[in-house]
């Protein structure tokens, strides 16, 4: 959304037809190199890019994939702002796609709408633009798709197509569309890969978890030579999808969440596939807080006597589109509170000062100020009332 909203007000602008398309584009990649330099300058190793989106990140997959139900009239092509907007939003003839939470979080996304007679394309090249338009500026980034496998279990059966319709039996159809998007990344350059596979961490029968089998088997040969990371996040992942994740072929990377997934550590340490990376998502995405550094380097070092040195990636849980953008426009907060913050311009930082105490290189000053603002805000009395304890206590004897 850019630290001052800025895309809000350029599409509401656009949507009000009181500005052009050029503007509401100009305003989007003045904000994505904008993010991207800020991750650079953090130093910030593997930086995502395909992480912008003017809706939302499902329907820029359902534009990728040419799934438009037939009532918004396109007639192929490149999908462009019309097509792209009334399915966000509907407009004077057709109503929107439908829309719900994305898993247990605030934020929404757009549900596709498949059946037996979808004719998938591979209409909109986003994911390829961007990741140019990223070199062309000096960033390598890490591409980031919605995997196919969470496309298809967050999609819908369409209207008159049978509740029951097995929308996994359409990864045949998905499958080839990814691999010329894939083609096309490498072609561009693209060193990394990143697939976006939350559903993992939900409750998956075997005919599920074996959809990610057959899906990434299918496009290993697509995937060769590239770095291949699987993003999950949210929760913990059950023993049976841990498994799934670290047997899936031509994978390089797992991404696990280890701020909600509280028992996915005890997973690695039971086994971790030799020579692999894991990206271990210890600063929290989804909060305002700092992090506890100190509590965070410890994991670290746990998981890095397993997965090695050079395979060990310091990461956020998920994405930093859950969290405020940048504690610096907080001008109205005292010193104190904004001492017990962290937004996502800050989360970047604690994610590079953590890598770089793991490499031996810690900032002494940066982790003793982190610390303190740790014990202030356990023992201040704005967060400790001593009556409200006193009184719950009572209630509980």
């Amino acid at each position: 959304m850019g630290p001052k909203r800025e895309l809000k007000f350029a599409l509401e602008s656009f949507w009000d037809k009181k500005s052009s398309a050029e503007d509401l584009q100009k305003v989007a990649a003045d904000l994505r190199s904008a993010i991207w330099k800020q991750m650079a300058d953090a130093g910030i190793k593997y930086i995502p890019s395909n992480t912008f989106s003017y809706y939302d990140q499902v329907l820029d997959a359902t534009s990728m994939l040419g799934a438009v139900p037939p009532r918004y009239g396109w007639n192929g092509g490149e999908i462009r702002f019309d097509t792209y907007f009334s399915m966000a939003r509907g407009n004077a003839s057709v109503p929107a796609m439908e829309m719900t939470k994305w898993f247990d979080t605030n934020y929404h996304f757009i549900v596709p709408e498949l059946g037996p007679d979808v004719n998938f394309s591979y209409a909109s090249h986003k994911a390829v633009d961007e990741y140019k338009e990223a070199k062309s500026l000096g960033v390598d980034t890490v591409p980031v798709l919605v995997g196919p496998v969470s496309y298809l279990l967050l999609s819908k059966p369409a209207k008159g197509v049978e509740k029951t319709f097995s929308l996994l039996s359409l990864l045949p159809k998905i499958l080839p569309i990814y691999k010329e998007v894939i083609s096309e990344l490498k072609a561009a350059g693209a060193s990394w890969i990143q697939f976006d596979e939350p559903t993992l961490v939900l409750d998956l029968d075997s005919h599920q978890l074996q959809a990610f089998t057959a899906a990434y088997a299918d496009l290993e040969s697509a995937l060769s030579g590239l770095n291949v990371l699987i993003e999950t996040y949210f929760a913990d992942l059950t023993t049976e999808a841990y498994k799934t994740l670290v047997g899936l072929k031509g994978v390089t990377a797992y991404g696990l969440d280890l701020v909600r997934g509280t028992q996915t550590i005890d997973l690695v340490k039971a086994g971790f596939p030799e020579g692999k990376y894991l990206f271990a998502g210890v600063v929290d995405g989804r909060n305002i807080w700092a992090n506890d550094l100190a509590s965070s380097l410890s994991t670290l070092q746990q998981l890095e006597a397993i997965v090695g040195k050079d395979k060990l990636v310091v990461s956020t849980s998920c994405s930093l589109l859950h969290t405020a953008v940048d504690l610096v426009n907080e001008t109205k907060l005292d010193d104190e509170i904004k001492s017990w913050l962290a937004f996502a311009a800050q989360k970047v930082v604690e994610v590079n000062a953590l890598a770089k105490a793991l490499a031996g290189q810690k900032d002494e000053a940066f982790f003793a100020a982190n610390a303190a603002a740790q014990a202030s805000r356990k023992s201040s009395p704005r967060v400790t009332n001593e009556a409200v304890q006193k009184a719950v206590s009572v209630q509980i004897h």
